[in-house]
Parts: C-alpha cells; structure tokens; sequence
C-alpha cells in the first residue's frame, strides 16, 4: 500500500519534470512561446504598416509639391502627417524629402529672413519679438511675389537655427510666443515684470510691485535689470513725474524689424 502511493508520487514529480500534457508548467510554457510569437508578428506587421505609410506619403508629396509650397495651412498639415509616423522633411538638405519638395532650401532662406529681421529690430527690442511681429516683419523682408508663409513656418524655421547658436528660441511671455535672439533666459522675476507690462506696454515701480506683491526695491531691481538689458527703456517725461518703464518688445518692436 505505501509502495503505491510512493510511485504514484514519484510518478507525479516526473511528469512534472519532463511537461506532461496538463502540467501548469507547461501550459505556462506554451503561453510564453505563443506570446512572444505574437508579439514578433505583430511588431513585424507594424514596421510594414509604416513603411507602407512613408511610401505613400513620399508619392504624396511629389503629387502635390506645389500646394505643399505655396498654401501654408496645406504645409502645416502635411507637417502634421510626417510627425506623426516618424518622418522629419527637413533632417536633411539632401535627403529625398529635400529633393521631393525642396523644403530643404525653403526653411533655409526663411532661417536667414528671421535672422535678419531680429539683428534689424535688436537695437529696438532687446533681442525679443512677438511671433505675429516677426512675421509681419519677414513677410515684408520677402517681397509679394513670394510665396506666404504661416507662424507655423517661422516656428520651424527658429528650430532649425538652435543649433546654430546664437540664443535663437521661442519664449513664451503671459500667453503669448515671443522669439529671443539673445543669448541667456529670461529670470522668473524679469518673465512676470513683462507679463504685468504686457497689457500697456509700459509699467512703472509703484505699479510692478502692487501687482506681484513685491516689495518696491525688488521691483526696482528687476526693472532696472531689465533696462541694461536693452528691454526696458526709462521713460521719466509722464506729466505726473512717475518713472515709467517701457518695453518695445510687447509692441511688436515697434515693427523696425522691416
């Protein structure tokens, strides 16, 4: 009697061992394999799906090369698309999306134009633009023959002249986008001075430091901070005798950049 049980529970250990059918053991086994197979097909089927997809966005733009250029919301959208499936058309110059579309040569005539309106406006601003007034401003740099260009474009544009240096970035300031073409950031203080100046164009001690809760040295100090920056100019001609302190950048850089 015990020898039967002692070899049924050997018995039991064996087929353990060695995966008899209905064992966890295996069970869990073939569920690995099977997931991993899955897996391998699925990931296979998704790179294929994608190239796929980059084929037929490539005829895309050799199909409709001159809409791409010349309507700007059609040229955000198709932007939209490449991101979308991991296509950048302008990684390269010489890439074939260069030669599809020449977007390559576009955004690098329009990197100069942003460069140029900036250094133009930079005695003005302080080296900070508001987007719309930038684009006004290269729109005229452009001439009307040319073909129109979106905020979206300068957008990309400053982001391939990052790596260029320089200071060129998008800022934003109580909302709104702005472009820095100097080197540094603006400080959390100096960032709120100009949101509180946004809505006039101006502010003045008494007016920052009611507004942020600061006491009237700090306010001080920050303005005048932002003076020998070049972003703030003193203005002490008010018929009440109060220091303003104005800022060009929030009123388009008084559109010099032209």
């Amino acid at each position: 009697m015990w020898r039967y049980r002692g070899a049924a529970k050997n018995a039991s250990v064996i087929w353990g061992l060695t995966g008899r059918p209905g064992d966890p053991w295996a069970t869990r086994e073939q569920f690995k394999l099977t997931g991993e197979e899955v897996k391998k097909n699925s990931l296979q089927a998704m790179h294929d799906q994608l190239a796929s997809f980059r084929a037929n966005l490539e005829e895309f733009a050799r199909k409709y090369r001159a809409d791409i250029r010349r309507d700007p919301v059609f040229r955000a959208q198709f932007h939209t698309m490449c991101a979308n499936i991991g296509v950048d058309p302008l990684a390269s110059n010489k890439s074939l999306w260069a030669s599809a579309l020449g977007l390559g040569d576009y955004y690098y005539e329009l990197g100069v134009q942003v460069v140029e309106a900036c250094l133009a406006s930079r005695p003005l601003n302080g080296g900070i633009m508001e987007l719309p007034a930038l684009l006004r401003a290269v729109t005229r740099r452009r001439g009307g023959g040319a073909e129109p260009v979106s905020e979206d474009d300068v957008v990309r544009a400053i982001k391939k002249l990052r790596v260029l240096g320089g200071g060129f970035d998008l800022v934003t300031i109580g909302g709104r986008s702005y472009v820095r073409s100097v080197p540094g950031e603006l400080s959390t203080d100096s960032n709120r001075a100009l949101e509180v100046a946004q809505g006039k164009g101006f502010t003045s001690v008494a007016d920052l430091a009611r507004a942020t809760g600061w006491n009237a040295g700090r306010a001080d100090d920050v303005l005048q901070a932002l003076t020998r920056t070049g972003l703030a100019w003193v203005d002490d001609g008010a018929p009440d005798g109060v220091r303003l302190f104005w800022f060009p950048c929030l009123g388009g850089g008084l559109e010099a950049a032209g």
